[in-house]
Parts: structure tokens; sequence; C-alpha cells
């Protein structure tokens, strides 16, 4: 994959079925030594550039089948016949993401494609999150100190009343603040990336990773455009297109919402232990 390079996509999220991935309407059903899968998946990253795609499904027909056996998880090579590939988004922010609407229609996929086994893909879509959410949450927290560091450049540069800004204590907090978290947020994905690193279960820390990170991005981008005042909302300066592309961190990867369910799930639970 790193040779070619090969590309890939998480084709889980649906028009209907976001935070509810148990409610995914995308079907696969079994037919000799194939699956034939129909269904569309929308929001999907890289999704015009992929060479294959994890593609989540329903394989149980049965309505009252508990997800964690209805759901399979296929590899589906992006070239494969009955896949369209829909037009590139135009999103607030992150631009340069190739997120895209994918339909599969009648799209065949040989038995050997399925990962782990029939049922499984509830718990292999869910487990990665556990992976993924730790290096969301450093790309939320890479944004932050980006804007943290234009916020304090500009600071030291524009003079109010004949002083930098920065030496005004209302700035200098506000910076202090946005400085605060930054750090703080960069702890809480290290300490979920370490927790993979030592061989334990991070659900719990890479939660709190992603939703204070994906927060605190939205905050310190906020708070430099304040900085920068009126030149913060204008395009010709960082700060408006990092407010921008901030807002989808409390989105994707599980919105901040889905994380605090999971978080007070799995703090609760210690305590019935």
């Amino acid at each position: 994959m790193t040779e070619e390079p090969l590309m890939c996509a998480y084709c889980v999220t649906e028009p209907g079925a976001g935070s509810d991935v148990a409610g995914i309407k995308t079907r696969a059903e079994r037919k000799g030594d194939e699956y034939i899968i129909n269904g569309q998946k929308m929001w999907i990253t890289n999704g015009g550039k992929a060479n294959w795609y994890f593609l989540l499904a329903r394989s149980d027909s049965d309505p009252k089948t508990p997800a964690n056996k209805a759901f399979t998880g296929f590899i589906v090579d992006a070239d494969t016949p009955g896949i369209q590939v829909g037009r590139k988004e135009m999103n607030m922010g992150q631009r340069c993401s190739d997120t895209r609407g994918i339909t599969f229609e009648d799209v065949r996929v040989p038995k050997e494609n399925v990962l782990i086994g029939e049922g499984a893909g509830f718990k292999i879509a869910m487990g990665a999150f556990d992976k993924t959410r730790p290096p969301v949450a450093a790309g939320a927290t890479g944004l932050a100190q980006r804007a943290l560091d234009e916020a304090t450049k500009y600071a030291l540069e524009r003079k109010t009343f004949g002083k930098f800004i920065a030496e005004h204590q209302a700035v200098s907090f506000l910076l202090a603040e946005m400085a605060m978290k930054v750090e703080l947020a960069r702890i809480a994905y290290q300490r979920a990336a370490w927790e993979v690193d030592e061989g334990r279960r991070n659900t719990y820390y890479a939660s709190i990773a992603k939703a204070f990170a994906g927060d605190i991005a939205n905050q310190v981008a906020s708070d430099a455009v304040q900085v920068f005042g009126g030149n913060g909302f204008n395009s010709e300066y960082p700060v408006e297109k990092l407010m921008r592309d901030a807002k989808i961190y409390q989105i994707y990867e599980g919105t901040a919402q889905i994380q605090r369910l999971i978080i007070a799930r799995e703090h609760i639970a210690r305590y019935k232990q």
C-alpha cells in the first residue's frame, strides 16, 4: 500500500445513517460464492481517489438481528462494475479533502473479500474508531496550534493605543487560554495513542481526546479570528480558513455528542465493576 501507493476509503456513513451506524441500509446478499451489494454511501473521504474501499453492509435481513451480528465488512476494489462515484462535494472547510457519495448497484464481491467472517462487520467498524480517533484528535490539535501561532504573531505586530495588542491584558489572557487548551489536547491524544502502544483497550481515552481536541480546535480558531479583529473575518488572512476547517472535527469520526455518550458509558462502567 505504501509503495504503490494504494489509497483506501472507509465506506460506512450513508445519507440517512451517520452516528447511528446500526441504521445503515446498504445490503449484501449472499449468492453462491459471491455477495451482491446494493446501497448508497455518503461523505466518503478519498471517495474519488481510493483504489479500494472498506464497505460495511447489512448481510442479515432480519431486523431483529442485533447489530453485532447483522453487518459484514468487505474489501471492495474501486473499479468493480456497478460502483458509481459521485461528484466531489464543496464543503464548508477542508476543501482539499476528496469527499463524495458512492453508489453500489448490484456490485459483485467474492466471499474471499469478507473481513474476518460474516456478521463481524459492526465489531470491525467500531474497533477501528479506537485507532483512528487519536490521530484525528492530533489533526485537530495541529489546527489549534496553527491558530495560536498565527494569533500570537499577529498580536506581536498589530498596535493599538500605542502598544502591541499582545501587551494588552485582555489579549494576552486570551492567548494564554488558547495555549492551555492546545497543550491539554496534545496530552489527551498522546495518552490515547500510548494506550494502544501498551496493548490496552483505549476506547475511553480515544473518545476523550477526540471530543476535547475537536472542541478546542473550534474555540481556538474562533479566538484567533477575534485576535485578528476585522482582518480575521477576511479571506486575505489565514484564520478564517482555520475556523471553517475546524468545524468538521466536531462531526466526523464520531460527533462530539457521540463521544460524550461513549465517555459517560465507559466512566460509569468503571464504577459498577
